[in-house]
């Protein structure tokens, strides 16, 4: 069952999609896992799909738009601030340990692409997620301080800076937030080699802006003194703080984003899992069945026991 939920985080009002298993109701409260979305997605695209498949699977879950994004508050309108999306995946852990369909100890957390980099500090930090796992992570930090596969040049960086640096000042004089586009206007080259820069901004064009999962609230822009936000970002950094509790990190073996995950899983402790989906791109696994399906089965597996276990320590 899905339903139109809300919930306040610092302030702001936030906008979520709460999937609850139908047999929830019959029975005591059960498992949780909150769902975070990529830097320029939406509650109703990959976070939903993965929310919606997972409480097929008995789980309450929740997709919910971050702040600045869709239809939850904050202004300026799509303003990527890493600080603002850690807190939101918090208080979305609120919002789900005070339902009545939740038992509060058995509470889990995803994150798709950016929410990636996001949900492990958040974990990191916050005790009350029993588990974390991620698809497609992407550190926002780095991909914007070094370029994606670390092919940036190094004075790309500080332009952005200045650029950043130069719309601060321009809001603060009542100017129009400046903007900085995210995905080509018109179709770009394909390039038949997933695991490259050609393929995976021709995967994000496509999943974003057309039919297969274009929404009309993602714009195809954001706030351009996002960067020096981003650009201060280290989502990783803490990640050894996880432990003991269990960190599964799901990569596709032709995504270009692969290495993320990789070095997530080589600075976290035990115990830990970087599971491979065979011919995955990072976008692939967004919404591609032959690449999901075996996602949300690993997944499955894995909140299983991480998260009902914790109901058997208990009764013990």
């Amino acid at each position: 069952m899905k339903t139109t939920v809300s919930f306040t985080s610092d302030g702001l009002t936030l906008a979520g999609h709460l999937y609850i298993p139908d047999h929830a109701t019959e029975g005591a409260p059960g498992p949780a896992i909150v769902v975070g979305h990529p830097m320029t997605g939406l509650k109703e695209q990959t976070a939903g799909l993965y929310a919606e498949r997972l409480a097929r699977n008995g789980f309450v879950t929740l997709a919910f738009d971050s702040a600045h994004w869709g239809e939850s508050e904050g202004e300026p309108r799509f303003l990527e601030n890493p600080a603002r999306r850690v807190e939101d995946l918090k208080n979305a852990v609120t919002f789900l340990s005070n339902l009545p369909e939740v038992d509060e100890d058995r509470i889990g957390g995803l994150g798709i692409c950016a929410a990636g980099g996001y949900i492990i500090p958040a974990v990191a930090t916050d005790h009350r997620i029993k588990a974390v796992a991620t698809v497609s992570a992407a550190e926002e930090g780095s991909w914007f301080r070094d370029g994606l596969a670390h092919s940036q040049a190094p004075e790309v960086l500080q332009n952005l800076l200045d650029q950043a640096a130069a719309a601060r000042t321009a809001e603060a004089r009542g100017e129009p937030v400046r903007r900085m586009p995210i995905h080509p206007e018109t179709r770009p080259e394909r390039g038949e080699v997933k695991k490259s820069l050609t393929r995976h901004i021709y995967d994000g064009w496509e999943y974003y802006r057309t039919e297969r999962a274009y929404h009309p609230r993602t714009e195809n822009w954001f706030a351009l003194r996002s960067i020096d936000l981003l650009a201060q970002f280290d989502g990783f950094r803490f990640v050894h703080l996880i432990a003991p509790r269990p960190l599964l990190m799901i990569a596709g073996t032709e995504a270009v984003s692969d290495y993320f995950s990789i070095e997530a899983i080589e600075r976290a402790a035990e115990p830990k899992e970087l599971y491979w989906i065979e011919g995955a791109s990072h976008v692939d696994l967004y919404d591609k069945d032959e690449y999901v399906t075996p996602a949300i089965a690993k997944l499955t597996e894995f909140y299983d026991t991480a998260l009902n276990s914790r109901k058997s320590s208990a009764a013990a």
